[in-house]
């Protein structure tokens, strides 16, 4: 049966279909369907969403060595944090098939850097699968699979924005267990003691060079590489996978034109396609090990030859390194952001077709926290009190932008605890600062920082927003929720006793919309010469259900705007004054709250008139 699916969706397809049996992963855009997809694939697939993406690799390597086929799911920035067990499993290497999926953001979408992700494979010493559509996101998983189990290595499948994201016709294939390999002791193999690693080092370039070598024999197709032999060790034997696959090779030479080679992989295969159509191909899907003896042959038949890739010069570097002449790469095309077929015809000097240029017509979107939002409340007060912030990665980022203002850093999961430490140490006084993060990022990368502070008698203050989700990516179930993956109820993490737990002895919980009672609670902690945590605690405006009554401006209005600085996207100034736009209020009632003159009203009384 054909279907049609999200690049993230076939990923899953491929997994399920290749009889994976554990998935832990952290959500983070753009890899958060792939989870979210398997998390309904039913009892055959344990599916979690891990605290980080360091634990979620961690619990596949964990399954791969009790002999289960594993995978582990996260964005660009992830694999930052996950690189400890990551580098490492590389050189141990696997009992069960064991799959690390990273989708990067070329562009910056909801990130924040275009992390080029080939290089932490490069790095580890790992073969990178990299599909150019939905079809080959199914296809390269189940082939990564069977790859990770014959050369007993981790395999890195790599995405991106487009391809986790565009859509495709997918066809779908039963789904093949593969029995669990027994467990047997083997520390030399997965003991990573200095002795031991050096032989795993070695052990490690050697499948690279397998795999080389192999490279020419790996195919894909629709019949499952899986219906081939097993050797009595548990490997798969290459001969059999490409005798038992009817597809296509992984890395494939399409020869036209001679006038013009490209080397390409990924989404800018699809590019390259569309803008050069007669143009000759080299297109890679395993991007490492690269392929250079067949790379330096696809040279000779070609006149000149180029290198496309989003991101930084990864393959044209080890091409031209190899002694391969490179006509043009990277000094026609930028590092950054992403790259169309639109810009490919500029670069080769073609026309761009009539209708087919970059529109600017479009009204801009100002990225702006959800009417209803909980976080509003407590930046609204930050605001008012010129708190200097240590922000986080997640929805509450926004406030930094008008009319808030409320934020001064952000750097990665977890930063603004460890940074609102240092800049405390490093001018002596914690006095109105604070560092803020969501619930969902504090226990990601939070609670090592808030150990630190309690360890090192530090005086901050820490506000956790609570809103019970993990609300930036899609509003996805973590340790505090209260539920699993798969929604099922789970044990919910109470964080107040946590930090009791860690040391800290001033914790308070209040609801956000309280905002003079929250006013005064920050005052007070900011000038405390202790460590002491705030948790705003309010559900997420997306995951319940608000009240649904617009609020209203009465006659009472002064004009003083105070109402606007809360950034609400329901109020909106009109003929010089504040108004609210019916459709969009949910009636949460913090502008009721802010209000010094009462001048806003919920229209379930009926009092005031409503704006026109």
């Amino acid at each position: 049966m054909k279907r049609i699916m999200l690049g993230n969706e076939a990923f899953a397809r491929g997994a399920w279909e290749a009889g994976v049996k554990v998935v832990s992963s952290y959500p983070g855009t753009p890899s958060t369907e792939v989870t979210e997809t398997l998390a309904k694939c039913g009892d055959e697939v344990h599916v979690e969403w891990a605290p980080n993406e360091k634990v979620g690799v961690e619990v596949a390597v964990g399954a791969s060595i009790g002999g289960a086929r594993a995978l582990s799911c996260m964005k660009h920035v992830g694999l930052n944090v996950a690189a400890d067990p990551f580098f490492t499993a590389a050189y141990n290497g696997v009992t069960g098939g064991l799959v690390v999926l990273v989708a990067d953001d070329n562009g910056c979408h909801s990130s924040q850097n275009e992390q080029d992700s080939r290089y932490h494979g490069r790095g580890a010493g790992v073969p990178i699968l990299e599909p150019a559509d939905p079809t080959e996101c199914k296809d390269y998983m189940k082939l990564a699979f069977d790859m990770s189990e014959k050369y007993d290595t981790v395999v890195l499948m790599r995405s991106n924005t487009r391809i986790s994201h565009s859509r495709g016709i997918v066809e779908e294939d039963e789904r093949v267990e593969h029995d669990v390999i027994p467990y047997e002791k083997n520390f030399r193999k997965y003991v990573a003691m200095p002795a031991m690693a050096r032989v795993n080092h070695v052990k490690q370039e050697q499948r690279l060079a397998q795999i080389v070598e192999d490279a020419h024999d790996i195919v894909v197709g629709t019949k499952a590489p899986s219906a081939a032999k097993a050797t009595a060790t548990g490997a798969f034997n290459m001969d059999d996978i490409a005798a038992a696959v009817t597809g296509y090779p992984l890395n494939k030479e399409e020869l036209k034109d001679p006038e013009i080679g490209i080397v390409t992989s990924g989404i800018c295969y699809q590019y390259v396609k569309e803008a050069l159509p007669e143009a000759s191909v080299f297109k890679l899907g395993l991007v490492n090990p690269l392929p250079l003896q067949d790379i330096a042959a696809f040279a000779k038949k070609v006149n000149k030859l180029y290198v496309i890739e989003e991101g930084n010069p990864f393959l044209e570097e080890q091409i031209r390194a190899a002694g391969i002449p490179v006509h043009g790469g990277k000094e026609l095309f930028t590092i950054q952001g992403e790259y169309s077929a639109n810009m490919i015809r500029k670069a080769f000097g073609i026309e761009v077709p009539e209708g087919e240029t970059e529109s600017t017509d479009a009204p801009g979107r100002p990225p702006l926290l959800c009417a209803g939002c909980p976080h509003k409340g407590l930046f609204y007060v930050l605001s008012k009190l010129k708190t200097t912030v240590m922000g986080d990665i997640g929805c509450y980022t926004l406030a930094a932008l008008a009319p808030t203002n409320a934020i001064d850093t952000t750097m990665c999961m977890g930063a603004s605890i460890g940074m609102e430490h240092g800049f405390e140490k490093a001018t002596g006084d914690s006095k109105n600062l604070v560092a803020v993060l969501g619930d969902s990022t504090f226990i990601h990368s939070g609670i090592t920082g808030l150990v630190n502070m309690v360890y090192n008698e530090a005086k901050g203050t820490v506000i956790i927003l609570d809103n019970r989700i993990t609300g930036m990516t899609g509003h996805q179930q973590n340790p505090a929720s209260g539920k699993n993956a798969k929604g099922e109820p789970a044990p919910a993490l109470d964080i107040y006793t946590l930090c009791r737990a860690i040391g800290v002895r001033n914790v308070f919980e209040i609801d956000p919309f309280d905002v003079k009672e929250l006013e005064q609670l920050i005052k007070e902690e900011t000038n405390r010469d202790e460590l002491s945590v705030i948790i705003t605690k309010r559900p997420c405006a997306m995951i319940v259900k608000q009240p649904g009554v617009p609020n209203v401006i009465t006659d009472k209005c002064k004009n003083c705007r105070q109402c606007m600085k809360v950034g609400c996207p329901a109020i909106a100034m009109k003929d010089g004054r504040p108004y609210i736009i019916k459709e969009s209020c949910v009636g949460c009632g913090l502008c009721t709250r802010v209000c010094p003159f009462d001048a806003i009203e919920s229209t379930a009384r009926g009092a005031g008139k409503e704006d026109k």
